[in-house]
């Protein structure tokens, strides 16, 4: 059972990966340990969005991924 973490932009290059196979069931609580600290850090910038399954969650810290499932690390996004 697993759950399939992507990063995306920077939070790939701060991984050195694009993604992560993690045991399942995934909650925010959770999540933290599977990352380390400074992914962690990263995803617990208020600007940092999390989407499981393509919907993003208005509370990141309702995470709660199942076998399966993909959960995605949405970095703060800058242009101009």
């Amino acid at each position: 059972m697993a759950v399939t973490v992507v990063f995306i932009g920077k939070l790939a290059d701060l991984a050195g990966e694009d993604e992560r196979e993690v045991p399942a069931p995934l909650t925010w609580s959770g999540l933290a340990g599977v990352l380390g600290a400074d992914l962690a850090e990263a995803a617990a910038d208020e600007r940092t969005k999390i989407a499981v399954n393509g919907q993003v969650l208005a509370d990141k810290t309702a995470l709660d991924a199942g076998d399966g499932d993909e959960v995605a690390l949405l970095p703060p996004v800058s242009g101009g």
